[in-house]
């Protein structure tokens, strides 16, 4: 068996660059770490950390897909992050102008959580603590 530490990164390819990154770090608080234009590719990298751990990967290309989501396709599901409390979070993110899934309960767990989308429609979990 291949023994993994820990997921590295999670890499995201955006359409508006701009928007994107105001939404990864102005809404949910990531950090850049690094920024590079790469001018062969016409697009920019950006590493992205959360509470000090570097966790995504935000790309910009010219012209990419649409991601499919509904129906659900096979592949990336969607991003989960832990919340201290899911209706301030889910709050936060409303006064914001995100709209946001009612909140629901895990059956599995019973943790309550939520769910929103991206500017690129990705959808991202609240999942509270």
């Amino acid at each position: 068996m291949l023994k993994l530490n820990k997921v590295h990164h999670i890499a995201i390819i955006c359409s508006d660059y701009k928007k994107s990154k105001k939404f990864y770090t102005e809404i949910l608080g990531f950090k850049i770490e690094e920024e590079h234009y790469r001018d062969e590719r016409l697009s920019y990298k950006t590493d992205l950390s959360l509470n000090g751990q570097y966790i995504l990967e935000l790309f910009s290309f010219p012209d990419p897909p649409e991601r499919v989501s509904r129906p659900e396709a096979c592949g990336l599901r969607h991003l989960a992050f832990e919340v201290d409390d899911i209706e301030q979070s889910k709050l936060f993110l409303e006064e914001n102008g995100i709209i946001v899934e009612s909140v629901r309960i895990d059956e599995c767990t019973n943790k309550r959580f939520c769910f929103f989308a991206d500017p690129d429609n990705l959808p991202i979990e609240l999942y509270e603590k």
